[in-house]
């Protein structure tokens, strides 16, 4: 199948380009390397270097290359940017997300993969999280994926666009050679794994009073191999006739962060400085997926997600990785 990524280049994309290569597809990437690396593309990708929004540009990549299916990761990623600069993030994710559906939709393209979010649920009732829980983002990153998703929906009955939502929980690890390199890294592995090779003093938690089992947040840690695959099985299951939907991409297992660090000392057998910090706000206590109807709908289980298996891919890709 002829395949377009966007955002390709970046942390998730280029493990999914991978994957896909990997199945026997034709791989297109489109990507502005705002965020992504054109280092982490194999030589056989076909790569674009754009702004999904360039109209011309996007238009005539899917015409010559006759794309079937989009996988849509470009995206800003962090959070607490997305409360700060709110702006940024409707006019680079929810506007470049309605400019790549005009063009997908003028190309007839049968096919979509959205790189969609747990923030889409806002702060938990009840865990684990399954789909069919209240939507109530707390912030604007969530926010704009769950319009994203509600956009899917109404073309899909309008227009016959069949779509999955691909809700993450924790995306971590890494394969050989695609360490994260997120600028500035917000997300705790890579932070941590930084401590240990002494490129930052030390890790900061969080908060210490939290209603967990060691006062810690916990999370739902899941590989980015195993989101790729994810993502390739969404693919298979809509390619047969699937119905679209939202899917939930977690393990069903939470860690809390002084496990993560825990974990980071037992692989990497080095001592990690941490310093204590007040809550942030708009931590929940709990963020746990329920994994049933991804396991049931498209046969799709994280194998590789353990904590260990996880830090330990993550250790080998970031000692290599500037």
């Amino acid at each position: 199948m002829n395949v377009l990524v966007t955002g390709g280049a970046g942390y998730i994309g280029s493990h999914m380009v991978r994957v896909l290569l990997g199945a026997g597809h034709r791989v297109v990437v489109v990507d502005d390397l705002s965020a992504g690396h054109a280092d982490a593309l194999p030589a056989q990708v076909d790569f674009v270097h754009a702004d999904i929004r360039a109209k011309e540009t996007m238009a005539g990549v899917l015409k010559t290359r006759a794309v079937e299916a989009i996988f849509h990761f470009a995206s800003r990623i962090q959070v607490g940017e997305s409360v700060v600069h709110p702006r940024l993030y409707f006019r680079d994710n929810l506007g470049a997300a309605i400019e790549l559906l005009e063009r997908a939709l003028d190309a007839k393209v049968p096919y979509f993969v959205l790189s969609s979010t747990a923030a889409v649920y806002g702060a938990p009732l009840r865990t684990p999280i399954d789909e069919d829980h209240p939507k109530e983002p707390i912030n604007p990153y969530g926010e704009i994926k769950l319009a994203i998703e509600k956009m899917l929906a109404h073309y899909g009955r309008a227009y016959g666009l069949s779509y999955a939502a691909l809700r993450y929980f924790n995306a971590a690890g890494a394969e050989p050679g695609l360490a994260e390199r997120h600028d500035p890294e917000t997300h705790l592995i890579p932070l941590v794994l930084d401590a240990a090779l002494g490129r930052r003093p030390h890790v900061t938690v969080f908060g210490q009073d939290y209603p967990t089992p060691d006062g810690t947040c916990v999370r739902d840690y899941v590989h980015v191999a195993d989101l790729a695959d994810a993502h390739l099985a969404a693919l298979v299951y809509l390619s047969r006739g699937g119905a679209s939907g939202a899917f939930n991409l977690g393990t069903g297992q939470g860690h809390s962060v002084r496990d993560v660090i825990d974990a980071a000392r037992r692989v990497t057998g080095r001592e990690i400085p941490v310093v204590l910090g007040a809550r942030r706000e708009g931590d929940p206590p709990f963020l746990v997926a329920s994994k049933e109807r991804a396991k049931t709908v498209l046969g799709w289980e994280a194998t590789r997600s353990s904590l260990d298996h996880i830090i330990e891919d993550a250790w080998r890709a970031r000692q290599t990785t500037p």
